[in-house]
């Protein structure tokens, strides 16, 4: 276990040395091209072997204790150590970051983004993965650091290389946004590290901010905060997002949304709720307020985008939903109860499912349209999706209503779960002003829906002939390909997890709750 956790860290880290050398006879196909491509889903598919291997041996009847761990000493001066280990909170998020690289990298090797070279598309994707996985398993403040910063370079170039319309400025963005947001976050981790002696985020869990004074906690939480709430992103830190989005390439969007934005959302439940609870504390009715504000402007934003002649496009539509649903990861954090935190975990993962299908699928209606404007998308009657490409129709309801949190779906419960938590927030949190915040977020589930079905009416239905048509515009009606092969091969695993997640909730809860039990108890189970 301890080996496979370490080779699940480093494992991509060398496949992405190894996609740019020559490949062996063996691998070679029908080009040097697909042959990387090969490379990177042979890769992604071990890795993702290995994920469910450790899954599998985890210890299901101890979730709260830190298994399969690796501990060594690197730069002793500091106590800086190569510390690794996962337990019930980061080991579906782990999972998760494994089964998305590979679902990417599935369906790059039949649809390749336009752009340079695959060698070094399938290298920046595994130094992505890399990064990602070792975000999730590292148990050392710096170590930690290092990670969340590992990732931006190729996400950078995977949007200003292989992005569409308007990627520079977006990549330029994205890059500035975190990068600024990291800074401040790094000179947080210093703090506490210095002022406590260690970087052991397990020794500093169970320490509960005994040795931190109140006000060391106060800014060490507001400058680790400003850093996550970037990468998460939380309203107003949000505007590097929707461009993203909206130039990065199909697979980029996917692991964006589904992997990127739980890092600041899983560092503040790692790092921040237990290591510093007394500055989480003061600052968590300001984190609920930022959360909600958030839930409400992500869905009149999409509102306005769906809204005829607005001329919204579908990914950005998409990406501003996540601002929304991202605003109800941190409502459950900033309760501080063991019912929000573990909704806010459930999010996460739901998120990363039903959105990560999101945006392949719309992925996938761009290249047969050639655009994702929602005007051009829905035409004069709609795009009659459920006519002209019934799988691919009923496949977009099918993500739509599972992220308006439809019950039965995964979408519902880690929602619910997280207005619980607000309807009951932690001793020493203003009750009155989180109920408040409570039904705000309850509002914005019905703009949710609102907006959700606006895209589902405007792009699936509709006529496919309209009477009074000319010959020519009739003829404007093409036969639209549905689902290919490829396409079910990498959306099927996301559909089932999202149904099984939603009709057996205690599945993932059964694994968060003991140890975010421990977590908010100061390491005592």
């Amino acid at each position: 276990m301890q080996f496979l956790l370490a080779f699940i860290v480093v494992g991509p880290l060398i496949g992405a040395g190894a996609a740019l050398l020559p490949a062996p006879p063996g691998l070679r196909g029908k080009g040097p091209d697909q042959a990387v491509l090969r490379h990177g889903v042979t890769v992604t598919g071990v890795i993702l072997a290995a994920a469910i291997v450790l899954a599998i041996g985890f210890d299901h009847d101890h979730p709260s204790k830190m298994q399969a761990t690796t501990d060594i000493s690197w730069i002793p001066a500091l106590d800086v150590r190569i510390h690794f280990g996962v337990d019930g909170i980061s080991l579906p998020l782990l999972v998760l970051t494994a089964l998305l690289t590979f679902l990417c990298a599935l369906y790059s090797y039949f649809k390749m983004p336009s752009g340079p070279s695959p060698k070094g598309f399938v290298a920046l994707l595994l130094v992505l993965e890399s990064g990602t996985l070792a975000t999730f398993a590292v148990l050392d403040l710096l170590l930690f650091f290092l990670a969340f910063e590992m990732v931006l370079i190729p996400m950078y170039f995977l949007i200003a290389r292989w992005g569409g319309e308007e990627r520079h400025p977006a990549a330029w963005r994205f890059i500035l946004y975190t990068l600024l947001g990291s800074v401040v976050m790094l000179l947080g981790l210093l703090l506490i590290g210095l002022k406590t002696g260690t970087f052991d985020m397990v020794a500093l869990a169970t320490d509960n901010g005994r040795g931190l004074t109140a006000s060391t906690q106060v800014i060490a939480v507001l400058a680790i905060g400003i850093g996550l709430a970037v990468k998460t992103p939380m309203w107003p830190l949000h505007s590097w997002l929707p461009d993203a989005h909206t130039a990065a390439p199909t697979v980029g969007s996917v692991l964006l949304a589904g992997v990127l934005l739980k890092m600041g959302t899983y560092g503040f439940i790692r790092i921040v709720l237990p290591i510093a609870p007394d500055g989480m504390q003061t600052f968590a009715p300001y984190l609920a307020a930022f959360a909600v504000a958030g839930i409400i402007y992500g869905s009149l934003a999409c509102l306005a985008l769906a809204k005829h002649g607005a001329g919204g496009d579908l990914k950005r539509l998409i990406a501003y939903s996540s601002v929304g649903h991202m605003g109800f990861v941190l409502l459950g954090i900033a309760s501080m109860t063991p019912t929000g935190v573990n909704g806010a975990l459930f999010a996460n993962i739901a998120h990363g499912l039903i959105t990560g299908l999101l945006f392949f699928l719309v992925g996938a209606l761009k290249d047969r349209y050639g655009t994702a404007d929602l005007d051009t998308l829905a035409g004069a009657t709609g795009a009659a999706l459920y006519g002209r490409a019934p799988r691919l129709g009923g496949l977009l309801a099918f993500a739509a209503v599972a992220s308006l949190g439809l019950p039965g779906l995964a979408g519902f419960w880690g929602e619910m779960l997280a207005l619980f938590g607000a309807f009951d927030p932690a001793e020493g949190l203003s009750r009155p002003a989180f109920l408040t915040f409570m039904a705000i977020a309850g509002f914005g589930t019905l703009l949710t829906a609102a907006y959700l079905l606006v895209v589902v009416r405007r792009v699936c239905m509709g006529a496919l002939r309209q009477e009074g048509q000319t010959g020519q515009e009739q003829q404007e009606v093409k036969p639209l390909a549905d689902v290919q092969n490829y396409e079910f091969a990498a959306w099927t695993p996301l559909v089932a997890l999202t149904v099984i997640a939603g009709l057996w909730p205690a599945v993932l809860l059964s694994l968060t709750d003991p140890a975010v039990q421990k977590l908010l108890a100061g390491g005592n189970s």
